[in-house]
């Protein structure tokens, strides 16, 4: 069963109130999305820790309902 990209953006803002989020579905499928998503969480942390912090927030879903998602982090330009 796919992950709407709805869902996604729902999970992501919950734990990231601020974000600005840009999400696409690659392949059309509901299973392999690309999101950008800038929030002052993620300020000082490394790629690898903004990810994570990402993933988290998906709950588990990452590698089940959502097969594949390809991020781009980064916190707001000052």
């Amino acid at each position: 069963m796919a992950m709407a990209a709805t869902d996604i953006e729902r999970l992501i803002l919950e734990r990231f109130p601020d974000a600005k989020i840009e999400i696409k579905d690659l392949a059309g499928d509901g299973d392999h999305y690309a999101a950008s998503i800038v929030s002052e969480e993620f300020r000082g942390k490394s790629r690898v820790q903004q990810h994570q912090m990402v993933y988290e927030a998906l709950k588990g879903n990452m590698g089940g309902v959502l097969h594949a998602l390809a991020l781009t982090t980064s916190a707001p330009q000052q």
